[in-house]
C-alpha cells in the first residue's frame, strides 16, 4: 500500500486517503483498528481517525462496538452491488469479443456458468464465408466442451464432485467419458489456463476457451473462439492462445477482477 502524504486539508490528498482506507478494508477482508491502518498507510493515527469518523457518518464504514474496529458499511456494499449489476458479462465483453474476432477471424463466444452447464450468451460471427459457431442460448456440457472444462478447472469443488460422480455421455469417439480421464484433463486445463475440445462435442468442431472472473475472484463465465478443427487445431497456435487468454482477462478486469 503506497504511502499517503501531503497536507490533510488538500482536496486531492483527502480523496486519496479516503479511498485508500476503503481499499485497505476491502483487501484485508476483516475489521481493522486505527493503529493497524495508520501503519499500513504510513500516516498518523489522528489523521486516520478523522477520516474514519467522516466515513462512518456517511455509512461507508461502520465501527464495531465490541472491538472498536472498523469494517466496510452497507452504503459502500450497496454501491458495489449497483456497479456489478450495471456491468454484466455481456456488456463487459462486447469490445473484447469484437477485437478477438477481428484479430483471429474465428467466431468469439461469451458464456456464463450455470448449474447444468455453461450457457452461451452471445457470439460474434467469424469472418469465414461458412459460419461455424454455437447459437446463443445453447447449454454446453461440462465434460465435452472447452467452456465446460474451464468451469470444472476453475469452478468450485462441489461442481467437480457432481460431474465426476455422474455418467458422462459420449458425444463422439473423442469425448472423454471416464472420471479418471476427465480429472487428468481438468488438471491440465488448470495448469495451462485454457481449454480445448477438438471433435469432442461434434466432429469437425473445436473451441479454445479461457476463464472469466468477477470482482470477488469467482468464476462467472468463459470466453472462447470457435471454428473448424482445420483452423483451431488440437494444438492451438501461440497467437490463438495468447489473444484468447488476454481477451478473457480484459473481460474479468471490466467486471472488477484485480489481476495478480
Amino acid at each position: 500500500m503506497p504511502r499517503v502524504s501531503g497536507p490533510g486539508g488538500d482536496g486531492v490528498q483527502a480523496v486519496v486517503l479516503a479511498m485508500r482506507i476503503l481499499e485497505l478494508l476491502a483487501e484485508e477482508g476483516r475489521p481493522m483498528g486505527v493503529s493497524a491502518m495508520a501503519v499500513a498507510l504510513e500516516t498518523t493515527k489522528s489523521r486516520i481517525w478523522r477520516y474514519l469518523q467522516t466515513l462512518v457518518q456517511h455509512g461507508y464504514i461502520v465501527q464495531l462496538p465490541e472491538t472498536e474496529r472498523y469494517q466496510l458499511g452497507s452504503r459502500l456494499i450497496k454501491l458495489g452491488q449497483a456497479v456489478g449489476e450495471g456491468r454484466d458479462i455481456v456488456s463487459a465483453s462486447a469490445r473484447a469479443l469484437r477485437e478477438l474476432r477481428d484479430s483471429l477471424g474465428h467466431s468469439a463466444v461469451i458464456a456464463q456458468l450455470e448449474a447444468e452447464g455453461v450457457r452461451v450468451l452471445t457470439t460474434v460471427p467469424g469472418k469465414s464465408t461458412v459460419e461455424i459457431g454455437v447459437r446463443p442460448g445453447s447449454l454446453l456440457e461440462f465434460h465435452s466442451s472447452a467452456q465446460g472444462k474451464i468451469a470444472l478447472a476453475f469452478g468450485n469443488d462441489a461442481l467437480r464432485a457432481t460431474v465426476f460422480g455422474m455418467r458422462l455421455e459420449r458425444r463422439t469417439q473423442a469425448t472423454i467419458v471416464t472420471p479418471g480421464g476427465l480429472r487428468k484433463e481438468i488438471e491440465r486445463v488448470r495448469q495451462a489456463g485454457w481449454a480445448i475440445a477438438p471433435n469432442e462435442i461434434l466432429i469437425g468442431l473445436n473451441a479454445l476457451a479461457a476463464p472469466v472472473f468477477d470482482a470477488a475472484g469467482s468464476l462467472v463465465g468463459t470466453l472462447a473462439i470457435v471454428d473448424s478443427v482445420q483452423f483451431i487445431t488440437e494444438t492451438p497456435t501461440a497467437e490463438q492462445i495468447e489473444r484468447t487468454v488476454r481477451a478473457a482477462k480484459q473481460v474479468s478486469e471490466a467486471l472488477g477482477y484485480v489481476l495478480d
